[in-house]
């Protein structure tokens, strides 16, 4: 067994592709992560090359990972007794992460791995959950407004929204021009409006493998409680499945009841869980 890494997005395309793609929906966030690095470059998330790697057992791909800095590493799949020889690889090339976000099944394999390996510990930043639409139900009664997909004048406010969002859900605030300036370049995010005011906004990933991810869905302080969170991503929903989604998918946290009971009620259904670590080395 071993780990394999490469600053080649093609390389690691190429062996990782029929993992990820076999498993679409709970591989959303790698696969949307490849095909945006394929649109835009290198530099799409940061001015540090990405990292990519991959497991093999007995010549067969059963795990990867890759790392688009200052994200976290990204674990898409984890075999079985194979977080240390992980650790070591990052650490001897490349250095180790200040995070790392991978499924909830692996935590604890992850956290004692780091723990003998680097001395160090690890905090829980965030536990997220996956919901796949099952059936779209719309907002009972319907909210006021109508939904409007942004455009490059709306350009400001969806990086000013886009921070906002990144200081809740995460506790830190990322350079978000990148981030949104993609989004624009394919349609990806969508406004709600009430008398011609935006007060809500929702994302979209690009489709990959039949899947779309709705995300970002963001609604400043002085709009909440309306309905607008709920009113935009239901617009959005639809509007992937008009375009033939096959799939639709969100991520939640799961310390915000209010969130996940919403989502549910429009219809999207528990797939699995994933955490995101903060790891500590020592001093």
């Amino acid at each position: 067994m071993a780990w394999t890494q490469t600053r080649s997005l093609d390389a690691f395309a190429g062996v990782v592709g029929d993992l990820l793609r076999a498993e679409p929906v709970r591989n959303t966030v790698p696969l949307t992560l490849l095909a945006t690095l394929g649109a835009r470059g290198p530099s799409a998330f940061g001015d540090d090359p990405p990292r990519y790697g991959w497991h093999a057992s007995d010549g067969v791909v059963d795990g990867a990972f890759l790392q688009t800095p200052p994200f976290p590493l990204l674990v898409a799949e984890l075999p079985a007794g194979s977080a240390a020889e992980l650790i070591s690889l990052l650490g001897e090339d490349g250095g180790l992460p200040a995070a790392a976000n991978l499924p909830g099944d692996d935590e604890m394999a992850f956290i004692g791995a780091w723990e003998a390996a680097t001395g160090g510990s690890t905090t829980t930043a965030v536990r997220q959950r996956l919901f796949r639409l099952d059936r779209l139900a719309q907002p009972d009664p319907a909210t006021p407004g109508t939904a409007r997909v942004a455009s490059p004048a709306d350009r400001d406010l969806l990086i000013e929204w886009v921070e906002a969002f990144g200081r809740e859900a995460e506790g830190v605030v990322r350079e978000s021009a990148r981030a949104v300036d993609d989004r624009l370049s394919y349609a990806g995010l969508t406004l709600w409006e009430l008398g011609g005011q935006p007060v809500a906004m929702a994302g979209l990933s690009r489709e990959v493998a039949g899947v779309v991810r709705v995300g970002p869905v963001y609604t400043p302080h002085a709009h909440r409680r309306r309905g607008y969170g709920g009113a935009v991503t239901t617009a959005v929903t639809q509007a992937a499945l008009d375009a033939g989604a096959a799939a639709v998918v969100l991520f939640t946290d799961l310390a915000n009841p209010t969130s996940n009971a919403l989502y549910q009620r429009l219809g999207y259904r528990p797939v699995g869980d994933r955490v995101l670590l903060a790891l500590h080395q020592p001093g």
